[in-house]
């Protein structure tokens, strides 16, 4: 079983950057595809944003499309989230996640493997 570990999270101004990563450990995570997710106060989760296995290829929600960087490292066992030009509406507790196959999804059900979340705070 995988254990993902997310961290990067904090305080930021709009405009700025943060980067976040996720740090697999007990399994290899090179051989599926990958996710962040977030979820907003009072909110339900939403997909932010996928890599497949291979790093080929990358999905983005339209609310961070253009501004958002998903990559992964395979042989680190990690994935970042490079997140520029924040916004107030970004702030929520980001998830990393893993999923059993190699292509990419935006439904958090089909994701088996969760990090415990990391708190983005953007100000306006």
């Amino acid at each position: 079983q995988v254990h993902l570990e997310e961290s990067g999270g904090g305080l930021a101004q709009a405009g700025g950057s943060l980067r976040l990563s996720c740090a697999a450990s007990g399994r290899t995570i090179s051989s599926y595809a990958m996710g962040w997710f977030r979820q907003a106060p009072g909110k339900e989760r939403e997909f932010a944003a996928a890599i497949s296995r291979s790093g080929g290829s990358t999905y983005y929600a339209d609310s961070v499309k253009g501004r958002f960087t998903i990559s992964r490292d395979n042989a680190k066992n990690t994935v970042l989230l490079q997140m520029n030009s924040l916004k107030p509406e970004d702030t929520g507790v980001y998830y990393c996640a893993q999923r059993l196959a190699s292509v990419h999804s935006t439904s958090a059900n089909r994701y088996a493997y969760w990090g415990q979340g990391t708190q983005v705070t953007v100000s306006s």
